[in-house]
């Protein structure tokens, strides 16, 4: 930590802010405040797209020139180059303000488990953060920064940001880098990003992904939902309080009104997996990890930490691939309840401890909160945390609420799509277009949404993208196709403007969808009223002589 700030800039007033309210156990490390002010400066003077944003990093990420420590002091090195991510952010225009506590080693879901001290909640001091990217999330959530990098194993990107009432977005293992990030559990790690609102989040997520990992989007991507979102909820609720039960009610309830339909899935095979990640022989991975320092001892060492890492060494090899063996069956099985399913919405926590109980139980309470992450990563999916109002949980006030929205690998873009749905916000283009291929359609009459053929839009994972009229150099003409459907044809004498719509979609979805185009119908270049030209479904000449000329007026643009 530094000395108090002086200065009249944001970040001055953010360094006051830490040391008069008491926070100083949220960062390991704060930058100076000239150094910083200097960066934001420059960095709004680029206009990246994260120009002038605030940036705090979990302190198991490396930044160039600061120590990355895991909170533990002894293990502390000082990288020379930033992680990929962190470098990605920083081109971009974010500067970063400082490292963030953690619970150590990333081992933790409590935020308490740090010599550093335990990170307490950014509304009820007395209550924990969740973990283990606890100062990542209350920085945020306090203001002390605009995102925050975390990383998630068992739910490390999800329960603070429950607890916080931020969003947090873990995405598909594999697609952003982790490297110059310190392993808890390496086949199941992933670096993830928090921020106060589902916009800021997606926009930094899109940096973060150009940092790519081993595993890229496939060509296929689905990029939104279904027109009618199926969201799959547990039947029960293990672990909840009856007040926090009543909290998921209502964000069911908000679900159904904003057009989902809902379908309760038996969640035992998932919980199933959950168990294994700690109490089993998967978590042989964190004694890879950092076993040979954990073992050799250490005075800053939390105890608790200490003691899972250790024991964890007790496992076999074959151990190992039994339980592994174990995950895949559990996963093949609860995969298949999610078939035809949107999204799986589940509550973040199922509580909000108190620093005491924490302190009282650290395994039993640290279970507890895992109960709806732990099997996340281990069954390979996505997942965005958002919040859903707050919950009387029986102390003073109120704690946040949040759900998380889970889907199968790489469709982190439905995800972001329901979000928005829920919120009653307009969408858009999530971050996952920024780093797959895509395409823009125009298209008109009968796939227009609401028209007998927009599934086969929608059924590719396409996107709406807005409204769209052409020059006044169409014609709309029946064409002789079973079904029957209007076609567009160019007709520079006596055409009209036409009413289209844009649609982003995959170039595998592209690919299908040609495939499967009936004659006359052919792919070309459409141009709009404005003069630019977008690739779109049109008919050939021929068919104006062939043709009846459709003349509905929700077709023709006025």
């Amino acid at each position: 930590m530094t000395a108090t700030a002086v200065g009249t800039g944001r970040v001055a007033a953010i360094h006051r802010e830490i040391e008069s309210s008491g926070r100083t156990e949220i960062f390991i490390h704060l930058r100076p405040v000239a150094d910083v002010e200097a960066e934001l400066a420059a960095s709004r003077a680029a206009d990246g797209p994260l120009a002038g944003v605030i940036l705090a990093v979990k302190d198991n990420v490396d930044v160039a020139g600061l120590p990355t420590t895991a909170a533990c002091p002894s293990f502390a090195t000082v990288p020379d180059v930033d992680a990929p991510v962190v470098a990605a952010l920083r081109a971009a225009g974010a500067v970063v303000i400082g490292k963030t506590n953690l619970d150590q080693f990333a081992t933790g879901l409590v935020g308490t488990r740090s010599p550093f001290g335990a990170v307490r909640d950014s509304r009820r001091p007395d209550h924990i953060s969740g973990g283990s990217s606890s100062g990542s999330a209350v920085a945020v959530a306090l203001g002390f920064a605009d995102i925050a990098i975390g990383t998630d194993t068992a739910g490390s990107g999800r329960v603070p940001a429950g607890l916080q009432g931020i969003v947090g977005i873990k995405p598909t293992l594999g697609v952003v880098s982790t490297d110059g990030v310190i392993p808890a559990c390496a086949s199941y790690d992933c670096v993830t990003v928090f921020a106060r609102d589902l916009a800021q989040a997606d926009a930094a997520m899109a940096v973060m992904a150009t940092a790519a990992g081993p595993r890229p989007f496939p060509a296929d991507t689905t990029l939104a939902a279904s027109a009618a979102p199926v969201i799959a909820i547990p039947s029960e609720l293990p672990a909840l309080g009856e007040n926090w039960r009543a909290a998921f009610a209502r964000a069911v309830d908000d679900a159904v009104a904003a057009g989902c339909a809902v379908r309760e899935i038996d969640l035992g095979d998932f919980l199933a997996a959950a168990v294994l990640l700690y109490e089993g022989a998967l978590v042989a991975e964190r004694h890879d990890a950092v076993g040979d320092f954990v073992d050799s001892g250490g005075d800053d060492l939390d105890p608790t930490v200490a003691s899972i890492i250790s024991a964890a060494s007790r496992w076999s090899a074959t151990d190992l691939l039994r339980d592994r063996r174990r995950v895949d069956e559990l996963r093949s099985a609860a995969m298949a309840l999610l078939d035809g399913v949107d999204a799986l919405m589940v509550p973040t926590a199922p509580a909000h401890p108190t620093l005491a109980e924490v302190a009282a139980d650290p395994v039993g309470v640290n279970a507890r909160m895992g109960t709806y992450t732990n099997f996340c990563n281990l069954f390979d999916m996505c997942a965005l945390a958002v919040p859903a109002g707050v919950v009387d949980d029986g102390d003073p006030g109120t704690a946040q609420f949040g759900v998380t929205l889970l889907s199968a690998a790489h469709r982190d873009a439905v995800l972001i799509d329901v979000a928005h749905r829920l919120s009653g916000s307009d969408g858009g283009p999530t971050w996952v277009e920024n780093v797959s291929g895509t395409v823009e359609l125009a298209v008109f009459g009968a796939h227009l949404r609401g028209q007998p053929l927009d599934h086969q839009l929608t059924g590719r994972g396409a996107r709406w993208a807005g409204d769209i009229v052409t020059a006044p150099a169409y014609r709309l003409v029946e064409l002789d196709t079973t079904p029957p459907k209007p076609g567009l044809v160019r007709d520079d004498v006596s055409g009209r403007a036409i009413r289209g719509e844009k649609w982003v979609l995959s170039a595998a979805a592209l690919g299908g969808f040609l495939a499967e185009l009936p004659s006359p119908m052919l792919l070309g270049s459409i141009e709009l009223a404005d003069g630019t030209a977008m690739v779109g479904f049109g008919a050939q000449a021929q068919a104006l002589a062939d043709g009846t000329e459709l003349t509905v007026d929700h077709w023709l643009a006025r």
